[in-house]
């Protein structure tokens, strides 16, 4: 019978080389190469150096080859994007306690399939049929090492809820007012669908998979229309990207996931008889609607555009209109005198009041633009139930309208189709002749000439 000393002998190396060494340490959190529990004590300087370098957790894990423990990648999140100590340690210590979570649990970096830690961490049964499949772990980034050698080191990511919020943070940064708010209400619907589908706050966002991303769509495409799934897809892979960027994850594979095809609904142009008809009930029962509508037609100007004008935006002397464009932070538009006509006297307001209120011309309101833009909208709606229009029919078809009678104008004074072009391209603003080129075929502005004679023997 082998004695239990000689068993350990026979083992020796085996239990030596892995069962007697952790493999993992224990993660810390760099901050700045100072002790942070001493911050007050510190001077005004070693605070300002610390905070300069880059704080992050980080770890080591044993390589199953070599038997080494071996730095693993710095789990950073958005923390080095705060310059006060205790919002960079209100990011990182969740990521720590997180990170030494999973690694109890059994997470190896080094391991292709941790479905068993996935199972671990739900309480779930390896053989139980789960709502959705395990995560396969992100593919391992190349790092070069100081002696110029490939090592493969993973990348840990943020709970669903850290990630949201990091990824809401950043894009109310840097997206416009009237962006934000849907691209918000996209994530939020998406956020709710995982809570729904068993997903957990606290779980790590990589547990997310594309399949997962393709049922939300599929549920939004059953619920709504190809279009409003596409502009789902457009913002979930916006969502993606931004935590791509930020080095949470290493891919973003929404972009892999199709577009639909789609029939967008198009604004109808109007006929003469249904514009004067609908111009003359605008000036009579909504003087303020009918103005709106003349600076949208007359300018070339978009409706969420023309909410943003200010009384102070419009250059009598210069016959400027100044506007805050989708395209240009600022673009300048003619005032044309058929638009200066209809303008009343706007010598005596503020400048900085809103152009358009509900009141009339000149006043305080103090909303979103998008939602000054609804009111519009609502406003146009009574006029189109006046002509029995459908919802073929909005206010866009006022721009669509105007821009192709300049454009036959042009082609039929000119002699060129081309040359039209040339000349309206300064007028719509299209910043390229093919994008205003698009336009015009999409709105049928470009009619060939009756082509008869082709058709006769």
């Amino acid at each position: 019978m082998q004695s239990v000393s000689q068993f350990l002998l026979a083992v020796h190396d085996s239990v030596h080389d892995f069962n007697m060494k952790l493999n993992y340490s224990e993660p810390k959190i760099f901050t700045g190469g100072v002790d942070v529990s001493r911050w007050s004590k510190l001077s005004k300087k070693e605070q300002s150096d610390a905070l300069k370098k880059d704080w992050y957790v980080y770890f080591s894990f044993r390589n199953p080859k070599t038997g080494k423990l071996e730095r693993q990648t710095n789990l950073k999140g958005n923390a080095n994007s705060y310059t006060k100590r205790a919002n960079r340690l209100k990011v990182l210590k969740p990521i720590q306690k997180r990170l030494i979570h999973i690694l109890e649990a059994g997470y190896n970096p080094y391991s292709e399939d941790n479905s068993l830690v996935v199972h671990k961490l739900r309480g779930t049964q390896p053989e139980a049929k789960l709502s959705k499949p395990i995560i396969e772990q992100p593919t391992p980034l190349k790092v070069v090492n100081s002696e110029n050698k490939v090592e493969e080191k993973p990348k840990l990511v943020l709970s669903i809820k850290d990630a949201l919020e990091l990824v809401l943070s950043t894009k109310q940064k840097v997206l416009n007012e009237t962006s934000y708010p849907k691209f918000k209400s996209k994530i939020g619907q998406f956020e709710r669908w995982l809570y729904n589908n068993n997903f957990k706050a606290e779980e790590c966002i990589s547990l997310v998979t594309k399949k997962d991303v393709i049922e939300f769509l599929n549920d939004v495409l059953q619920r709504t229309s190809a279009r409003t799934r596409n502009n789902s897809r457009i913002d979930i892979s916006s969502f993606f990207q931004t935590l791509v960027d930020n080095e949470i994850l290493q891919d973003n594979f929404v972009k892999k996931i199709n577009v639909l095809k789609s029939k967008p609904t198009r604004n109808k142009t109007y006929t003469k008889t249904n514009l004067d008809e609908v111009h003359v009930f605008m000036n009579e029962n909504y003087p303020t609607l009918s103005l709106f509508v003349k600076f949208m037609s007359y300018s070339v100007i978009r409706p969420i555009e023309v909410c943003r004008l200010k009384v102070g935006d419009i250059n009598i002397e210069q016959r400027e209109i100044y506007v805050k464009a989708k395209n240009k932070p600022l673009q300048t538009k003619r005032l044309t005198q058929i638009l200066l006509d209809e303008l009343p006297d706007l010598s005596k307001l503020d400048k900085d009041l809103y152009l358009f209120t509900p009141e009339g011309i000149g006043g305080e309101w103090d909303i979103k633009s998008y939602n000054k833009r609804g009111y519009f909208s609502n406003q146009f709606k009574k006029v189109k139930d006046q002509f029995g229009l459908g919802k073929e029919y909005g206010l866009y078809s006022f721009r669509h309208t105007y821009i192709t009678m300049m454009f036959r104008k042009l082609k039929t004074k000119l002699g060129s189709s081309y040359q039209a072009k040339i000349e309206l391209m300064p007028i719509t603003g299209h910043s390229t002749m093919a994008a205003l080129e698009k336009y015009l075929r999409e709105i049928d502005a470009e009619l060939p000439d009756d082509y008869t004679y082709l058709l006769k023997n």
